[in-house]
């Protein structure tokens, strides 16, 4: 029986496999300049990992990109190239009118919007949320409602 070489220093195996391109390189770093294998991953080791390491602490990622997540609730989304503050014609763009129907909708004091001299300005996310509340209900003409 083969009697087991003990060790003086004190050392652990190491068996790891590598891609095919990173193995290759670590043998051809290691025989160019005639040093073994061992002392140049303990050097990469010794240099380049360190306990405080902080990308080290954090959960490694997943392997593939995650699932997105479920949200439930309501979001908004503006286009980036979409402008904040409409003119009539952009609203009535936006709305898919006429701009003199925007004009009269403003006017009326139905669609939100600022009158800054002679000329309306619309707010987009004000107009689309008006878009899509509810309507106002008819007011009852004369009708009371049965006892």
């Amino acid at each position: 029986m083969a009697k087991q070489r003990k060790h003086r220093d004190e050392t652990a195996a190491l068996f790891v496999r590598l891609p095919l391109e990173e193995a290759e390189k670590l043998d051809r770093f290691a025989f160019e300049r005639r040093i073994p294998k061992r002392d140049v991953v303990r050097t990469l080791l010794a240099e380049h990992l360190d306990e405080a390491d902080v990308v080290w602490h954090r959960p490694a990622p997943p392997p593939f990109p995650p699932t997105p997540e479920v949200v439930v609730g309501r979001a908004e989304l503006t286009p980036a190239d979409a402008q904040e503050v409409l003119t009539v014609e952009q609203a009535a763009q936006l709305l898919q009118v006429e701009p003199d129907d925007v004009s009269a909708l403003a006017d009326a004091g139905e669609l939100p919007g600022r009158k800054i001299g002679e000329e309306w300005r619309f707010l987009r996310r004000a107009v689309l949320a008006w878009l899509g509340a509810d309507a106002p209900k008819p007011a009852s003409r004369g009708r009371t409602a049965p006892e």
